[in-house]
This record gives C-alpha cells, structure tokens and sequence, in this order.
C-alpha cells in the first residue's frame, strides 16, 4: 500500500476534532476517530530530525551519528541508512555530539559536537544524499568551535559558534569549507561583551531569503541581512533586552535570569513568506524561599511567540502559545517548555519534550488554534516535529523524540489533520501546592528588570559556563581560538 492509498484509509477513521484549542480560538474541524501515531522507528540518540524536499525521507541527527529513513509508508517507517562514529579514522575520533542536522539540495549537514568534548572533532560533515539509501561523506570542515545548531541555504552553512567570547554566527561556503563572514551581537554594541557569554549563547538560527534570525537566548533574537555575509547588516531585533541590567546581575541573578523567563530565546523559524516569525522560548521555574518560610516556584515553562516582522525594524507581536502544565516545571522535572517546530503554509508544528506534539492553525497570527494535539509523558520526550508532505486526501509530519527514561528515542509519523487522542495521559502528579508558579515581585531596577535575585534564593549559583539549553559545562570556559580546516572524507 502507497502513501496515497494508506493516507485515504486512515483519513476516513484515524482522527477526531480538537477541542482543547488555545483560550479564545476558534474551534477546530472535525475527523472522526482518534488521533494519534501512524508509525514509529526506534533511533538511538535521536535529537533533530529534517524532511527531504519531497517529503518522503527523513535525516535524524542521532548523537552518535546520524540515520536516513523512508516514510513513503508513514505506518512503516523503514530505516535506510545509519552511519554511526564517523571519522573514527582520525586520532582525534570519532566525530560524536552531534544534535543538529540540516538538507540544502541533495547535501546533508552534520554539526557537533553540540556542546564542547575536549579533544574531539569539532565541525561540519558533508555528506551526499542524493541516494539517501547510500549516503556518501565527503568532506569535513573543522571549525575548532562546538556547534549546537545550524542552517544550510544556497550552498552556505551558517554556524551556532559559542565559542565563550564573542559567540558569533559564522558563514562558510559548503563546499570549500571558507569562511564566508560572521557577526556577533558585540559587534553592534561592545557593552555585550560584558555579558556573561552563557547569557547570550547564539543558539540557533533561520535564514530566509538571506536574511539570518539568530537566536541569542537572554540577548534575544537579532534579524541580519547576510546577503554579504563579509558585511552584515542589522535589520531589526526582537526583545533583545539591556546589556547593562543583564550585565549588573549577580551570579545568583544570572542563573535566575538563564532559566526562566522572559528572554531564552531558543528556537526561531519563519513562516513561507517570512513575514510571521515564531520564538520558541524555553525556560524553567527554580524554587525559592519566602519570608514565612514556605517555598515557591518562579518561572516556569515558555510557549512560542508569534511575531510579524514584515516591518524587521519594528516587529509586533501577535500571541504567543502556551506551553502544557507541567507537575515539575524545574529543570530536573518534567519538561513541557518549546522545543523545535515549523511553519507550513497557514500551519505550526511543535514539539514540548514531554508535553508532546501540537499543531496548530496560525492563519491568523493573533488567535492561533490548536488543532491536534498527542503526548506520551512516560515513553517520548519530543524534540522537533516537522512537517513532510501533502496529497489531495491528508498529509504527514514527523518528530523526533530523544526517548524518556529506559524508552528508546524514536521517529514518529503522524496524519496532517486535526484531532483528539483517546485517554489522554497525564504530564504527572498532581501539583501539591497552589500556584504551582507564582513570580514574586522581584527587586527592580527602574527600568523594571531585576539587578539582584532575592538573597533568600534556595537554587546555588552556578558558572556561567552551565547554559541552559545546552546543557551544564556545556559554554566554553575559555574563549576558543578557531581555525578552519577542510579535509574531504574517504568513502
């Protein structure tokens, strides 16, 4: 059974109309029966996955390497390649940490390490898919800097570079592995500098039309015209923030200030026209003491934010989505922040670790509604989902889950339409106090932003080399040197 001919008799029983929409939205359309998986392929280490331009391939950056699989047959999802430890030939091998995958025509990018290994290789691996069943790794371009994420557009890579100092976004060309250009936050205001780098960790980026959207955590998201990457231009920027309050903060105020909201801006994409831009914020609670001796959570899982930037000089925000409840919303607790997602025409994929996997209709920016929405708390932590392909009758995403616990991550396939799951688990225990997260009002500068956490704070201060988002050690302590080296790959 093809794709066509599965997708139509699914269609007519898989789904079911949602009505947990966003508060105010309208409501959704209907589909009889439940909705829920069409497929599911175990991959050890699954982190990103990224859709061929036909829809019909999935790349997974799976940590120790990376897999190729076919969701022609979305209920059977079939492995076609695994290509695991590369450049284990090199002393300094294998290449490992790697998160972040990205396709520009029939070329795949694999970036790492995600977060620096001594030692290690560090950079881009080419690799030829145009027989996706046989990949071929051509080239490795060194960088001598972690790369947590990327993008690859018109024969370019563009490169998360936290390199501990400046933490710039750099340009190569895929083939020759040159550097291009690269910017830096710092470069348009040095008081940036005195930033703790782990504040403003560039930790992801979009680029439409040559325009880069760089993810910039508590320095918020910067929209540069790369068009001549040797010389970049600012076009605009979103919550960027103050570099002198972030900067005045102490150390227990900055590792407040890293793990909850506002700022965190970890995830960006555009939609088709590149006038709807999403922020994917991703954010914490840590508890804290009160003056009558009980303690209370501050903070708490972000949402995504829906920007219109058609105007990057002055954008607007629309709405944002909210995250699901979690019963544990600290870092060591159950994670429902945002994670990955993507725009597809009038649609928005997203993924919420253990929250689950949501689709919305975001034709109206300003009232999006959810339509479908599937989790399963105990067995999928989902880090992406991305839309696949259309047909007359339905279509497909896909995401990736990096697994929970002893359950094994995976790729999940699901139907293109709106939907209820059946018997819905919960995220976890019931909250046993009331607010689960309640702010407290904060010691304020007059601008508004805290320059000293309350000193009752329970949670210990930590390096500003713990960055969330990445993970703890995972921002250099040091600034690294970085040379660029481009050796081709033996077959």
């Amino acid at each position: 059974m093809d794709r066509r001919q599965f997708l139509r008799t699914v269609g007519a029983s898989a789904l079911a109309v949602s009505t947990a929409a966003v508060v105010g939205s309208r409501p959704a359309t209907a589909h009889p029966g439940p909705f829920e998986p069409l497929g599911r392929i175990d991959i050890d280490g699954a982190k990103e996955a990224v859709v061929s331009a036909d829809g019909e391939t999935v790349f997974v950056a799976a940590t120790s390497g990376y897999a190729v699989v076919d969701i022609s047959a979305p209920d059977r999802p079939e492995l076609l390649a695994e290509r695991r430890d590369p450049l284990s030939d090199r002393e300094d091998g294998p290449f490992r940490g790697l998160y972040d995958a990205k396709f520009d025509g029939d070329t795949l990018l694999v970036v790492g390490p995600a977060n620096p290994i001594p030692g290690a290789p560090a950079g881009v691996l080419v690799v030829d898919v145009s027989d996706p069943a046989n990949p071929d790794e051509i080239a490795f371009h060194e960088t001598g800097f972690p790369i947590h994420n990327c993008f690859a557009a018109d024969g370019r890579a563009y490169l998360t570079a936290n390199d501990g100092d400046r933490n710039p976004l750099v340009v190569l060309d895929i083939d020759s592995g040159d550097e291009l250009g690269r910017w830096s936050v710092v470069d348009v205001d040095d008081r940036w500098a005195d930033v703790p780098p782990s504040m403003r960790s560039v930790h992801d980026v979009w680029v439409h039309d040559r325009v880069a959207h760089v993810a910039l955590w508590d320095a918020g998201t910067w929209l540069v015209d790369l068009s001549d990457p040797a010389s970049p231009s600012v076009l605009g920027a979103v919550s960027p923030g103050d570099p002198e309050e972030i900067a005045a903060l102490t150390p227990r105020g900055r590792n407040r200030e890293r793990r909850t909201p506002p700022g965190n801006h970890h995830y960006v994409a555009t939609d088709d026209a590149g006038d709807l831009l999403g922020v994917g914020v991703e954010s914490w609670a840590i508890e804290v003491d009160r003056d009558d001796g009980t303690t209370e959570l501050v903070g708490g899982p972000s949402g995504v934010e829906l920007w219109d930037v058609t105007d990057p000089a002055n954008p607007e925000r629309r709405s944002t989505i909210e995250p699901p409840a979690s019963p544990d919303p600290t870092l060591g607790g159950v994670w429902t922040t945002a994670h990955n997602f993507d725009f597809r025409d009038d649609r928005l994929y997203t993924s919420w670790y253990r929250g689950g996997v949501k689709r919305h209709d975001v034709s109206d920016p300003t009232d999006p509604v959810e339509l479908a929405w599937w989790r399963d708390p105990e067995r999928a932590s989902f880090w992406t989902a991305q839309y696949a392909y259309p047909f007359a009758d339905e279509g497909v995403f896909v995401a990736s889950s990096r697994g929970v616990d002893d359950a094994s991550p995976a790729l999940y396939t699901f139907p293109d339409h709106a939907g209820n799951q059946r018997d819905p688990p919960t995220l976890g225990a019931e909250p046993t106090t009331e607010p689960l997260v309640n702010t407290p009002t904060p010691t304020t500068s007059p601008s508004g932003n805290e320059t000293a956490a309350p000193a009752s704070e329970t949670e210990s201060s930590t390096s500003t080399t713990d960055a969330p988002g990445f993970g703890p050690g995972a921002m250099p302590k040091r600034p690294i040197m970085t040379a660029m080296n481009s050796t081709p790959v033996s077959s």
